[in-house]
């Protein structure tokens, strides 16, 4: 049977937070019963996040490029799942409540975006001026640009099936 998620973490110098974060993830595969695996897109860490992935049981990607996008594209591009799940790696996302996400893609959704404001953003998460000014103001302009109904620019949590995503730019 054909591996269909992949969960994605880009990470630097995320030892604290990183172990926290594949167990949640793990533990989502293990009680849902998807069949999936855990990709960590190093971009350089140096403080033993890689052992502390591999020592989870999570598949870690050396990325030479720095970068949140270069991390996230060299994990996804080594993943082995035909949908991909990202988010950080320093616990603002709950990587055991994929669910609503994961049958989204079954649907046939090319993307699925989640939004952590909705479910409330725990106290200090998030600089103020992200939160009141940054998000807001980008929000509003991926609606217009896009018509769209929902935010946009709130999570990078994003979630696509992998094959519109091979198609994009290579480094």
């Amino acid at each position: 049977m054909a591996m269909e998620l992949s969960i994605v973490m880009p990470c630097l110098n995320e030892a604290e937070t990183l172990a926290a974060c594949i167990g949640k993830a793990q533990s989502y595969l293990r009680c849902s019963g998807v069949s999936g695996e855990v990709v960590i897109g190093d971009n350089g860490s140096t403080d033993g996040s890689q052992q502390i992935a591999t020592g989870l049981g999570a598949r870690v990607v050396s990325v030479p490029i720095r970068g949140y996008g270069a991390a996230l594209y060299g994990a996804i591009s080594a993943a082995h799942g035909r949908y991909c799940i990202m988010g950080d790696s320093d616990l603002s996302y709950d990587f055991e409540r994929l669910d609503e996400f994961v049958e989204k893609l079954r649907e046939g959704y090319d993307l699925v975006m989640g939004n952590r404001f909705k479910g409330g953003i725990e106290r200090g998460a998030m600089p103020w001026k992200n939160h009141y000014i940054g998000n807001p103001a980008l929000s509003c302009i991926g609606k217009i640009l896009f018509h769209a109904q929902e935010p946009l620019a709130k999570s990078p949590n994003r979630q696509v099936e992998k094959g519109i995503f091979s198609s994009g730019p290579a480094f």
